[in-house]
């Protein structure tokens, strides 16, 4: 399974707002045209992410000198399901369509490994639900370096 650059993105842009704000209001909002420069990022696309993001609740937006976007919520409690989800991107790893009753064979039979790649979907939506943006700018995610034999 694969998440499209929409996903990637959209994470990438609300962990660099998220980096950008403290946890004081009078920070001033973030650019687009910044966050693009930073994370090498089309503005143009970001911001068609981030009318999705503003839709879904989970950015503001500032407007006039100063202006741009801060996070609707804090960083902790935006999690990286809803940011993927905000932008249209399933979190599915089977071929079926959403609705799951007609399968992905010919013949609209589930394929006999349907079962496999639904659990797997389930398990990433649960993962990205148990992260939030705070817990991606803290370097919590990080593997441990491993022990040298």
């Amino acid at each position: 399974m694969r998440l499209s650059t929409k996903g990637r993105y959209a994470v990438m842009a609300m962990t660099d707002l998220a980096g950008r704000q403290g946890t004081d209001d009078s920070v001033r909002a973030v650019s687009l045209a910044d966050i693009a420069a930073r994370q090498q990022i089309s503005l143009s696309y970001l911001e068609q992410l981030f009318a999705r993001l503003r839709r879904k609740g989970l950015v503001r937006s500032v407007r006039g000198p100063g202006g741009g976007y801060r996070l609707a919520a804090a960083a902790s409690e935006t999690n990286i399901a809803d940011i993927v989800l905000a932008v249209d991107e399933p979190l599915r790893a089977t071929r079926c369509g959403a609705s799951g009753a007609k399968g992905c064979m010919a013949g609209g039979e589930r394929c006999l490994t349907h079962d496999l790649w639904e659990e797997m979907g389930r398990q990433l939506q649960g993962y990205l639900a148990s992260v939030s943006l705070a817990d991606v700018l803290s370097g919590k995610l990080r593997l441990a370096a491993p022990e040298a034999a």
